[in-house]
């Protein structure tokens, strides 16, 4: 054998998204970029390693040192909003230009700066950290999870569990390469770097090398399991050469719509800005240097854009994402993306990945139906004591040579006890399941094998409904105990081995929808062919009987997996008959499965039918109601699955994803244009039916029907996508947001949901079985589907309608204050002279006002508990109307309203003195914001009544030390304090009348919940 592996890597496509798959350093093609080079890894010999192995780290960060600060900066001022007021500000170090002290301006920039910076940085830590915990992981056995892409070189055949992988349930067969097996033993060290290295024993000189060409069964891929026992391997790929990270995409900045609508509106305020600059120059006639007095005007007027606004929705989607992470009714929930968590409040679809997130993958038996009587879990000891009496019973055996030579005798019926000890053995003997046995500790694993140990026996399967039901027959008494390639042994309640020799097994496909197989029964020589499939395909195999259809169908809706169970005797001529030209059947050269698959048919015929069984994938708890919510809510569920068609299907029925009057259109599978045309023309006749499609037709419907597709499945009530890749899932999400502009929302859990989660608007991640990767990558962290509920329809709406509330009053403020300077200069022949100066205009925006604007963040309509119970109350947020242009133009004329009365009641009642106009106007402006507050406020918190008197107080105390811009003598007089007193009346009045006529003849729909 030769010391080292000379691998060719399958080349892969050209990828779309222009993805740069860099590995340990930039310019290193080994490394992963570009096209890959054949591997050759030298078994023993590390220093003859002649190509770099990239970094085995997962990295979710958006930033690195270097890149972290340009990148902050220039995601802040890539908007217009901040890129105004950036500008702005270096406009005051032109003298002609220069309206007041610089600090007026760069002060508030900074603070934004600051605080974007600051929390920009702490999101950024804790995912290093939480990268780091990650990294900093140490494999110190490969029984466990694998860490890299492997090469499976000994002991023997093992199964693979891929489910965080690709989203499969089944376990993968995998075996060692074949020259290695006769190899002795290898040492096996574990080296710094998480690598398994092989030490194996030189071969002679004269030994000629050995050639073996590699499979993908040879193969453990990364991010999988090994289900039992312990694997050498050596290590091929790493790091970002991996297929689980080459099917993920890198995180990308999101921003959220809300962000994209604000960013809107302050153009049309710029807009507004312009405008009313170009008008007072105007009126001027453009005398003198009237471009000077355009910027000057412009500046002027800048309040009317709000920097506060950027400020306080930062602040307050901190509040909010704290908010979360405190909810006692959703521990363990995390916020890794504080930056859109008012998203949250919008979604309209919703893609969940099944395995792990819907369900628990966790298979239990249910039912057991014979015809005439059902058992359920309520009466399994009825049959453990039908299987009891059925063993300890002495019966009389014949020899099935010299049964087969008897007279048939006249049918009789069969006793219960008889019908449901056959059915158990059936279930006990028609499987792919096999026992293995492991060391607990206290029995080694050969003990264990030898004496078929209960507590080391763990069984194995492509299938977890096979498992399910062999642990029901250890259940009530008859255990699968042993099982190679041509035995199984079974064990009853006595404590009796049964030996069957399997003679033939036929393996279950997608195609036949059935598995059988063929055993003989050791101790009396008796053949039985026995076979379990879907209900559609067994009721053509089985004898007539007037039950079959109707059981499976009550069964179906009860949300249980169903499989018939039928045998047939064979004599042993039969079986050599049937052997014969299975043999031959199987030597074909032209048409070899047609023939193979004829020859079986020839047996399926007329077999007896003994039972349905009833198989519950078990679901996360509280999956139902949680379903029903989002339904009510008006989003619509989208599962997308790497598992089979009829699984799929499956849970969607039981976790009720598809209603009980809702029908089904099960997508033919479709590979050309043609086919898919036809289907979607079938498809179009159906109305409200939830669709369920494969992974392959999709990708030839999107290829040829792209539009069409699209606009058939967004009208479905619900939509099934099974055996999807983890980029196809990735591209669902961006052809629904392509297309129909409305916010998603991704779920899952394991691996191959990463793409789908970054693509989405909003991505969470649930902690469970298939590790934190998904988790880490996610938005959002839970732990349990259910919290879904409270996070959208309490968390989500109350993050929604509150930043509507604090963005649009805090454009209010502004355009209050900007009012006033217009009415100012208009009445003092169009000067650009600014009312308020120094700490007058930036105290009105902060300490003044700030806090009880800001209180807007506790305030709520209804109750948590009320928008949980009337999800309905979260549709009527998808139309946007919090944040709407209607509502905006709505405060722009109360803020222009407010700002004339307060600033021509000032200048209609002032009586001798300038400063007497700032002090009545001033006073005015401060005392209608809070009562605007007041009059904002749908539910009181303590906090809110706090800042009210809070920022009431800090404005009398510092009247004190404003003597500089308001007359303190004249404030202190009775003139002054009827004037404000009017003013403010006249301001606010109108606005509470009107407030409270509304609620009284068109009240909201929240109102009539909250009485």
């Amino acid at each position: 054998m030769t010391d080292n592996i000379p691998l060719q890597p399958v080349r892969h496509k050209k990828r779309h998204d222009n993805k740069r798959r860099d590995g340990c350093c930039p310019w290193s093609r080994c490394c992963g970029g570009g096209d890959f080079r054949p591997r050759t890894v030298w078994l023993g010999h590390p220093e003859k390693r002649e190509q770099r192995y990239p970094r085995n780290v997962i990295n979710n960060q958006k930033y690195n040192f270097f890149t972290f600060l340009p990148g902050v900066l220039f995601n802040q001022f890539k908007y217009f909003f901040n890129l105004y007021f950036l500008l702005l500000a270096c406009s005051q170090f032109v003298n002609e230009l220069r309206l007041g002290a610089l600090y007026t301006y760069w002060v508030p920039l900074g603070f934004v700066l600051i605080i974007t910076i600051v929390r920009e940085a702490v999101e950024e830590m804790r995912c290093f950290l939480r990268d780091k915990e990650v990294n900093s992981q140490i494999y110190s056995k490969l029984s466990t999870r694998v860490c890299a892409f492997t090469f499976y070189l000994l002991p023997c055949s093992c199964f693979l569990r891929t489910d965080q992988l690709d989203g499969e349930t089944d376990w993968k067969l995998r075996l060692p390469v074949a020259c290695t097996q006769r190899l002795p033993t290898a040492a096996v060290s574990l080296v710094h770097d998480s690598f398994f290295v092989i030490k194996s024993h030189k071969r002679e000189d004269g030994d000629p090398p050995v050639n073996e060409s590699l499979s993908i069964e040879n193969t453990l891929w990364a991010s999988t399991v090994i289900a039992s026992g312990t694997v050498v391997g050596v290590v091929i790929y790493t790091g970002k050469e991996l297929r689980s990270v080459m099917n993920t995409s890198n995180p990308r900045h999101k921003i959220g719509l809300f962000d994209l609508e604000v960013n809107c509106l302050t153009k049309i305020l710029f807009g507004a800005l312009v405008v009313v600059s170009l008008v007072m120059v105007a009126l001027q006639h453009f005398a003198g240097r009237w471009y000077l007095q355009i910027f000057r005007f412009l500046l002027l007027f800048s309040n009317i854009v709000p920097i506060s606004l950027r400020v306080n929705l930062d602040m307050g989607k901190m509040v909010f994402s704290w908010m979360i992470k405190k909810d006692s009714k959703i521990p363990g929930t995390v916020v890794r993306a504080s930056t859109f968590p008012e998203q949250l409040g919008r979604i309209s679809y919703l893609l969940t990945d099944k395995t792990g997130t819907l369900t628990q993958n966790e298979m239990v038996f249910r039912r057991l139906h014979l015809g005439t009587v059902a058992y359920g879990m309520d009466s399994m000891d009825e049959v453990q004591s039908h299987v009891f009496s059925a063993y300890t019973q002495v019966i009389p055996r014949i020899p099935y040579l010299q049964a087969s030579r008897a007279p048939v005798a006249t049918k009789v019926r069969k006793t219960i006890s008889s019908r449901v000890h056959e059915a158990v053995k059936a279930i006990a003997l028609v499987h792919n399941v096999t026992p293995v046995y492991e060391s607990n500790g206290v029995t080694d694993q050969a003990e264990a094998e030898m004496h078929y140990e209960d507590t080391c026996r763990v069984y194995q399967a492509s299938s977890p409904d096979e498992v399910s039901l062999v642990q029901w027959t250890e259940s009530v008494g008859l255990t699968l105990v042993g099982r190679d390639q041509s035995s199984m042994q079974l064990r009853t309640p006595s404590g009796q081995i049964l030996n069957f020799t399997i003679l033939q097994i036929f393996p279950f496909t997608y195609e036949s929808k059935r598995m059988g197989i063929i055993v003989r029964d050791e101790s009396t020589g008796e053949i039985t062919f026995y076979m379990k499939g879907a209900d559609v395909v067994m009721a053509g195999i089985v004898q007539y009987n007037d039950w079959l259809e109707e059981e499976c169908g009550n069964m179906a809706r009860e949300g249980l997996r169903v499989l018939v169970v039928a045998k047939k005797s064979l004599t042993e001529e039969q079986y050599q008959d049937f052997e014969a030209r299975y043999v031959q059947a199987k030597l074909s050269v032209h048409d070899r499965s047609l023939k193979v698959a004829t020859v079986i048919e020839s047996l399926e015929m007329e077999m007896e039918l003994l039972c349905l069984t009833g198989v519950e994938d078990q679901l996360q708890a509280d999956v139902r109601p949680t379903l029903e919510i989002l339904r009510n809510a008006g989003i619509k569920v989208w599962m997308l699955t790497g598992d089979k068609l009829e699984t799929a299907t499956c849970t969607a029925k039981n976790a009720h994803l598809v209603t009980r009057n809702q029908d089904i259109h099960v997508f033919r599978p479709v590979t050309t244009r043609s086919e898919a045309h036809l289907e979607l023309n079938a498809f179009r006749r159906k109305h409200d039916c939830a669709l369920v499609i494969s992974g392959d037709s999709l990708e030839v419907c999107l290829k040829y029907y792209e539009y069409e597709f699209m606009e058939l499945a967004c009208q479905c009530p619900a939509v099934v996508c099974c055996r999807c890749a983890p980029t196809q899932k990735a591209q669902i999400v961006r052809l629904l947001q392509e297309r129909t502009g409305k916010l998603t929302c991704a779920v899952g859990d394991g691996g191959n949901d990463v793409s789908m989660i970054q693509e989405a608007d909003c991505g969470v991640g649930v902690e469970g079985k298939e590790g934190k990767q998904a988790s880490l990558a996610a938005d959002f962290s839970i732990t349990q589907f259910k919290h879904l509920g409270r996070l959208l329809m309490v968390h989500g709406r109350n993050s929604y309608k509150r930043s509507a509330a604090l963005s649009q009053f805090v454009i209010h403020r502004s355009l209050c204050i900007s009012t006033m300077q217009a009415v100012f200069s208009s009445v003092f022949y169009f000067a650009s002279v600014p009312l308020y100066q120094g700490f007058l205009i930036i105290g009105y925006s902060t300490i003044y006002t700030m806090f009880p604007v800001f209180s807007l963040v506790l305030d709520k309509d209804v109750k948590s508990e009320v928008a949980m119970l009337y999800p309905e109350l979260y549709k009527d947020l998808l139309k946007g109307r919090p944040l709407s242009f209607k509502t905006f133009l709505i405060w722009v004329l109360i803020s222009i309203y407010q700002g004339s009365i307060i600033m021509y009641g000032a200048l209609l009642l002032f009586e001798s003195e300038f400063v007497h106009i700032v002090a009545i106007s001033f006073t005015s402006l401060i005392l209608t914001e809070l009562l605007m507050v007041a009059l904002t406020v749908q539910t009181w918190h303590w906090l809110m009544i706090v800042a009210e008197l809070l920022s009431l107080a800090c404005y009398i105390a510092s009247l004190v030390f404003l003597h500089e811009f308001i007359d303190v003598y004249f404030i202190a007089t009775l003139s002054f304090v009827w004037k404000v007193t009017a003013i403010t009346l006249v301001s606010c009045l109108p606005l509470y009348i009107l407030k409270y006529l509304r609620r009284r003849f068109s009240p909201p729909s929240y109102s009539k919940l909250t009485s």
